[in-house]
């Protein structure tokens, strides 16, 4: 029985042995990364489109383009099932044939599925394989790659353990690298940490970049301090960027109700701004809101020759696409 006993006891120790060897290298820092320190240095602003290749297919580049049209011209629960076989079929088509952009929507599709209703529903979540393409990413150096990789790690899916050093080792990196969205992460641990100087260069990174949240953030920031042709500035380019809430934001400052409820000292500021009620340029605002709302996607890099901010008269309008970036000539690019 001793004998017996004692083999036990062996091969349990063997077992807790491998058990904490496997959990000491999941929960390892990933080699060649640093560790963030909310207390460190600055991390230098990256510009995430130097991380991906110059060019790219254009035939696996219009395949995804189309395809991702399609799936943002609708909400989700009100795509056919057609639609949305068509929509997996060319992004997967694209993803096999090189494109970064569809196998970063594929990981999207494996992690959230496809299709939420039972008559259109074409892809279970697959968390594996999602983190499997974000790790590819990671392996081509993609500040995109970093980023949803740190998202795997914070919440523990798709074989990431679940550890929130990791996590923000690789959230570092994927500032570093120019993540906007790793960037205005960052952000939010500076200010938490009221590291003002920090949480206000790392929100720049990511407004210089053309992202829209870090327009809205610096916006508010502006008006708080009553800076109403700074906030008017970063609102319109937020709008430009594919905000929402910017254009939200936008519209009410023309709106005839809302402008009249402004304390009289406010109104002084916003008329000397020529910022004044406006029904026709409310309405313009309103709808670029209602489009964004349906597709985020989209970036008005027309807006201001059909949308300029005061003292400049409103041309024509034909509608939202009248301010919708134009398809690129020529090779298409990240």
């Amino acid at each position: 029985m001793y004998i017996a006993a004692a083999s036990a006891s062996v091969v349990t120790g063997a077992y807790f042995l491998q058990q904490h060897l496997e959990y000491v290298k999941m929960h390892t820092m990933p080699p060649g990364l640093l560790a963030f320190d909310v207390n460190g240095p600055i991390p230098e602003c990256g510009r995430w489109k130097d991380t991906m290749p110059r060019t790219r297919d254009p035939a696996a580049y219009r395949l995804y383009i189309n395809a991702r049209k399609l799936w943002r011209s609708k909400i989700e629960w009100q795509l056919t099932r057609q639609e949305a076989l068509s929509i997996l079929h060319d992004v997967q088509a694209a993803a096999n044939l090189g494109d970064w952009g569809a196998r970063a929507l594929m990981a999207y599709f494996y992690r959230t599925g496809l299709g939420p209703l039972d008559k259109n529903h074409v892809l279970d979540p697959d968390a594996d394989k999602s983190v499997e393409i974000v790790r590819s990413a990671v392996a081509a150096g993609q500040a995109w790659g970093y980023y949803d990789l740190g998202v795997a790690h914070e919440h523990g899916y798709g074989g990431a353990a679940q550890d929130k050093q990791i996590a923000w080792t690789y959230y570092l990196k994927a500032a570093e690298l120019g993540s906007p969205e790793a960037q205005m992460t960052l952000a939010e641990a500076y200010l938490k940490a009221q590291r003002r100087d920090a949480e206000k260069a790392m929100v720049m990174c990511a407004y210089r970049q053309g992202h829209g949240p870090a327009a809205y953030k610096l916006g508010i920031r502006a008006e708080l301090r009553k800076d109403f042709a700074e906030a008017v500035e970063y609102y319109q380019a937020g709008t430009k960027f594919g905000s929402k809430l910017s254009a939200a934001v936008m519209m009410l400052m023309f709106d005839t109700k809302d402008w009249s409820q402004r304390d009289k000292q406010e109104q002084v500021v916003l008329r000397e701004l020529e910022i004044l009620p406006d029904p026709e340029r409310k309405s313009r605002y309103k709808q670029i809101n209602q489009a964004l709302d349906l597709n985020p996607d989209l970036k008005l890099t027309r807006l201001d020759q059909v949308l300029p901010l005061p003292p400049a008269e409103l041309p024509a309008w034909k509608g939202i696409q009248d301010a919708i970036e134009l398809e690129p000539d020529g090779q298409p690019t990240y």
